[in-house]
């Protein structure tokens, strides 16, 4: 029988099977996605069961048998993130961001950049403090995590000129089919954007994303951010995020 590997992941997502079992999806420092199976860790008595619940930061043992789910045999903990699990505001933006690795990073395909953005992410947001009655989706750090994932997924907007005629001044919207901002000559019905927008999505691009919270976007900015990302998601990816609705 093979040793099981060691590796520090992040679990994305949880849920029960089973009587006692727990299935997991794990996004991994070594290979990317991966879906592990927690066995007997719903039990009071199992050993590391708490350590398993989503925004877990975990070095974890795991045997891959001739299934598609790994077997986890053993779990030490990076970072609980408890704080993200015990504030709702913190909670609903945290499921944001677990939402857009899940439906951008699908395979088993070993990505650094986009696991430390994930750890780095769930670090920031343990030290964030949100705007109470704010929209989820329109917190800066949220916006600044999903940017940076669509830069690493290769699909980041272009918005430093149009990109039908390459003009640098004027920018009114953003065609997603073109991957980018274009001018008032060269807009067939793209998303509205406004300066205060265009402004705000290059301080998102410039920032790190543990000093996006500090930034101080405008609603307006926030709101064309968001359609950005929306757009661009449906338009590569096909898909939307239920977190964002």
């Amino acid at each position: 029988m093979a040793a099981p590997s060691i590796s520090e992941v992040v679990v994305l997502r949880s849920f029960p099977f089973g009587e006692a079992d727990r299935v997991l999806h794990l996004y991994t420092a070594a290979s990317g996605r991966l879906g592990a199976i927690a066995k007997g860790v719903r039990r009071t008595k199992s050993r590391f069961g708490g350590r398993l619940e989503p925004f877990s930061h975990v070095e974890l043992s795991l045997h891959r048998g001739r299934g598609e789910l790994s077997t986890v045999t053993g779990a030490s903990l990076v970072r609980s993130h408890d704080r993200i699990r015990s504030d709702s505001s913190r909670l609903r933006i945290g499921l944001v961001g677990l939402e857009a690795m899940l439906r951008l990073f699908t395979e088993e395909e070993r990505n650094d950049r986009a696991f430390l953005a994930l750890t780095r992410f769930l670090d920031a947001l343990d030290e964030h403090d949100p705007a109470r009655g704010a929209r989820p989706a329109l917190d800066p750090l949220v916006l600044s995590f999903q940017l940076e994932l669509l830069w690493l997924s290769g699909f980041l907007p272009h918005l430093g000129s149009c990109v039908e005629c390459g003009v640098e001044e004027g920018l009114v919207a953003f065609d997603p089919s073109a991957g980018g901002a274009v001018c008032a000559g060269c807009d067939g019905g793209g998303i509205a954007l406004s300066p205060e927008g265009l402004h705000g999505l290059a301080s998102l691009l410039g920032t790190p994303i543990a000093d996006a919270s500090s930034l101080g976007l405008g609603d307006r900015a926030s709101r064309d951010a968001l359609a950005v990302l929306t757009s661009s998601y449906e338009h590569h990816g096909g898909f939307r995020l239920r977190t964002l609705a």
